[in-house]
């Protein structure tokens, strides 16, 4: 009777287990952008995460701001189509910490405060309105393990649908402190965001024919760059050999499918390649003998992101002039990476307000907005 007693101990106690196991809590990311909407749900694996669900939609949400300087109704609606189907799944998941930032085109729209406090009454998602400086330092979290060791710089550069942030950071500190260094002080020695990104470049030069408009974009963007005070130094430094790229946007995923002539998007093929000046100059050039058709047809491309592609050639060849004969790693992963690591490995966050974000699901009680930020020149 003691053994059938043991053994039914052990039996309630497996289950126990097992259900402890699969009630570990989830955590989840999302980035509301000038072009998509984007959703990673997750579950903590020891020093980085798994990957349990996701969502990806283009909402084009910075459609028409550089004309009128608000988000329209129609932009408007494709993001909250959107996150009520981002809304859904967190709720069918039952996620317990969720963190949603907003980009470029709720700092720079009118009615961008408007809108977030629309989404939060209707989806339950409250939004905080991050500065460029802080998607710098999330780009760079999110893509901290593809920095190679043996060079002492790396310039992360993320392309968005309306501004660009270029960060250059020190590789020995990251080796020397981890994650856990980079998440409390992340080694940034300086950056810049450029007001540009893949749609509003395309809509400030639309009314040019395209033969025209390539030289026209890439002049705006290569002005833009130039006007960096440290430009002059991060030449030197890939001149001499000491620094690296990261590229992370959707614009550098796809110019690399296409480069590496993918038949469809392969995320296992394409995050963490290397691509040199000449392959990526090269591919660009195949982009723009393609078309406006011809580039709906690349497959890793398609017909949503064929119409902003000319733009992300013109920003990738600006920026690529600070590093003359660099390496370019290629990181399909970003924002949402680095703010999953900062939620499940950073500083735990005062309690403050712990039982509203509970009754909300969620990390955040209240629409947050951060403005005035500068850059370092």
């Amino acid at each position: 009777m003691a053994d059938d007693k043991m053994r039914d101990d052990r039996k309630a106690s497996s289950r126990t287990g097992s259900r402890n196991r699969r009630k570990a809590p989830l955590y989840a990311a999302v980035d509301l952008g000038t072009n998509n909407c984007r959703l990673l749900i997750a579950a903590r694996k020891r020093d980085s995460f798994s990957v349990l669900d996701s969502h990806s939609q283009i909402a084009r949400l910075g459609e028409g701001l550089e004309a009128t300087g608000r988000m329209s109704d129609a932009s408007i609606e494709r993001a909250m189509d959107a996150l009520h189907k981002i809304s859904a799944k967190l709720k069918a998941k039952k996620v317990g910490h969720v963190r949603c930032i907003a980009t470029e085109a709720c700092r720079r729209a009118e009615n961008g405060a408007e809108f977030i406090a629309r989404v939060r009454e209707e989806t339950g998602l409250t939004f905080k309105i991050i500065g460029p400086e802080e998607e710098a330092r999330l780009a760079l979290i999110g893509c901290h393990n593809l920095i190679e060791p043996e060079v002492e710089r790396v310039l992360v550069i993320d392309i968005g649908g309306g501004s660009t942030e270029m960060s250059l950071a020190d590789t020995t500190s990251v080796q020397e402190s981890g994650l856990k260094g980079i998440l409390e002080k992340p080694p940034i020695l300086a950056w810049r965001s450029l007001p540009i990104g893949v749609v509003t470049l395309t809509e400030a030069f639309s009314h040019l024919p395209e033969e025209e408009a390539y030289p026209a974009m890439l002049q705006h963007a290569q002005n833009l760059v130039d006007k960096w005070k440290r430009a002059r130094e991060i030449r030197q430094l890939f001149e001499d050999g000491k620094a690296h790229v990261i590229g992370t946007s959707g614009t550098v995923t796809c110019l690399t499918g296409v480069h590496l002539g993918l038949t469809k998007y392969r995320r296992d093929q394409v995050d963490g390649q290397w691509i040199t000046e000449a392959e990526m100059m090269t591919t660009v050039q195949r982009l723009r003998d393609a078309g406006p058709i011809g580039r709906t047809k690349f497959p890793t491309i398609g017909t949503d992101r064929a119409g902003m592609m000319l733009a992300g050639c013109a920003i990738v060849e600006a920026t690529w002039s600070l590093a003359p004969n660099g390496r370019m790693r290629i990181a399909d992963r970003g924002l949402r990476e680095g703010l999953l690591l900062s939620m499940m490995q950073g500083p735990k966050r005062r309690k403050r307000n712990n039982k509203r974000r509970r009754a909300k699901g969620q990390d955040e009680a209240k629409p947050q907005v951060t403005t005035g930020v500068s850059d370092d020149g």
